[in-house]
């Protein structure tokens, strides 16, 4: 795993060692994760992004004790995950990808109730679902039976069931899956503002954008193992220059094998019939590209040119790329 920029171990509130979990079937052991190690800093938005079965949730779950870990060791919030489950989920919540909200209730009804379940005297769950509401924007739809909620009324209303007990930490496990574009929007409003509150968030997501614009610091997690780790920036900045993708008509292989002797060219591949090409100036090395393309008598079909995303971490990092996981 590359790391960079791991938090020192005194600000850490999720420090993991080591965490495994392997699932039995008649078919042998399923390792889903496999010997995680992790550091996630007090007051940031941390996040998991991989794709669908890369481990993501599996992990979460054994942080917010919700499953055994087969191996391994964490403390959560200074306590220690084995020992102590009970200490751990009085300091977490825990906003699963479901919800587990009851159709048939009214939203302010489900946060008293949550109340309740975290021993919160009868005045003060009335008082705390009241904050929530307001803070939530639920207002409108607080006295509703749930069932009658959009979607983004519905995840609102479930990061509020997870934010009764005021905890320390809170795990989103993909928070705006299924949500439009506008209620997207919202939900990482409100997410940033948790933060900005001092509350940790931990939160999983298959989509790009949301890590790229949410996150403080994200780990790129792939078939249970986290493959690299840091910022953002700092993970898209290993990735210098430009990404030029040319598509020809005729033989790939050996118009690649003329464009990587380039001295402009870093790195060159065959990605879905098209040649990615790394360079340090694109929109220098692209005419030059053109020409030589040109005077091989080679036709170009398509051109682009992008900065480094972090699906282009991933597929630094994988071998393949993040989208064509999520087809």
């Amino acid at each position: 795993m590359t790391t960079i920029d791991t938090p020192p171990a005194d600000d850490a509130i999720i420090e993991v060692d080591g965490l495994r979990h392997v699932f039995k079937s008649r078919q042998g052991d399923v390792v889903a994760v496999a010997d995680v190690d992790l550091r996630v800093n007090r007051g940031e938005i941390f996040g998991f992004l991989g794709p669908n079965g890369a481990g993501k949730t599996t992990t979460l779950r054994m942080l917010a004790t919700l499953l055994p870990p087969t191996g391994g060791e964490a403390r959560i919030a200074g306590v220690d995950l084995r020992r102590n489950p009970a200490g751990v989920r009085d300091r977490i919540g825990y906003v699963g990808q479901e919800g587990g909200s009851d159709p048939n209730v009214t939203g302010r009804g489900e946060l008293i109730f949550q109340g309740g379940l975290h021993g919160l005297p009868g005045a003060d769950r009335k008082r705390r679902a009241q904050e929530l509401i307001e803070r939530l924007a639920l207002e409108e739809c607080a006295d509703r039976a749930v069932g009658t909620y959009s979607g983004g009324q519905k995840r609102r209303l479930d990061i509020g069931l997870g934010l009764v007990h005021e905890p320390e930490l809170l795990f989103l496990d993909e928070p705006t899956t299924g949500l439009d574009p506008q209620s997207r929007a919202r939900m990482w409003d409100e997410v940033r503002r948790l933060r900005d509150g001092g509350t940790t968030v931990f939160l999983t997501t298959h989509y790009m954008e949301e890590a790229d614009v949410l996150c403080d610091r994200l780990a790129i997690i792939d078939h249970g193992r986290i493959v690299v780790e840091g910022t953002p920036e700092d993970l898209k900045r290993q990735i210098a220059g430009d990404i030029i993708t040319v598509g020809v008509s005729g033989d790939v292989d050996a118009t690649l094998a003329l464009v990587r002797v380039q001295p402009f060219v870093r790195e060159a591949s065959v990605e879905e019939g098209a040649i990615r090409l790394y360079v340090e100036r694109g929109a220098e090395a692209m005419p030059v590209l053109l020409r030589e393309l040109d005077a091989a008598h080679i036709a170009v079909t398509s051109l682009s040119m992008a900065s480094p995303s972090l699906d282009d971490v991933f597929l630094r990092q994988t071998g393949r790329s993040l989208r064509e996981t999520q087809s």
